[in-house]
């Protein structure tokens, strides 16, 4: 009898995060990750406790799936570049969208919060770097940048909206040099 093949928490994750990509994070529970893994439900209810415990662990394994996403600029001013890459990630991966950015588990950080956070650091030194502003200057400049391509990504997201890359693009760039010139002008 060949050997069983051992479940690793790791591996648990992994189908968590991929029902939750391809179903949605509500259909996560002991039964629909066993079936993903091709196993009993004793696996996982051994790496965790609850599936509470399981859908944190899948919802930061999304969260750096999309920090990776975010990442992959295309030959553009970097702001902008991240804004259509968070837009497009609302449309290639809807079920991640909402998990990470409309359901319970993001939660308990206000927007200042979340600019201060140490996982956003590096991406905005990357901008400070690219646009020889302040990092305060560059904080505000992400702010309504942000909050301009989260209401895109949220609409688009849940089906509301259309695609449309060159004028999503457009507007984007025109948020952004509003944004540009604001700084500018509390600068003075």
């Amino acid at each position: 009898m060949p050997p069983k093949s051992k479940i690793t928490r790791e591996m648990v994750i992994d189908a968590a995060f991929e029902i939750a990509r391809k179903t949605g994070a509500e259909n996560i529970n002991a039964r629909s990750v066993s079936k993903e893994l091709k196993c009993s439900t004793q696996p996982v209810m051994y790496h965790f406790a609850t599936i509470e415990e399981l859908k944190k662990a899948a919802y930061e394994k999304a969260d750096n799936y999309h920090s990776e996403y975010l990442m992959k600029i295309e030959n553009i001013e970097v702001m902008l570049g991240i804004g259509l890459n968070y837009i497009r990630f609302a449309i290639e991966e809807p079920h991640l969208f909402r998990f990470l950015f409309q359901s319970d588990y993001f939660k308990g950080a206000t927007l200042l919060e979340l600019i201060d956070a140490e996982e956003l650091a590096p991406l905005l030194m990357m901008m400070q770097g690219s646009m020889g502003k302040s990092m305060e200057q560059v904080k505000k400049i992400f702010i309504t940048l942000f909050l301009f391509a989260h209401g895109y990504a949220s609409i688009i997201a849940n089906n509301s909206l259309k695609y449309d890359e060159e004028l999503i693009k457009t507007h984007l760039e025109q948020a952004y040099r509003g944004a540009v010139l604001a700084v500018k002008g509390e600068a003075k």
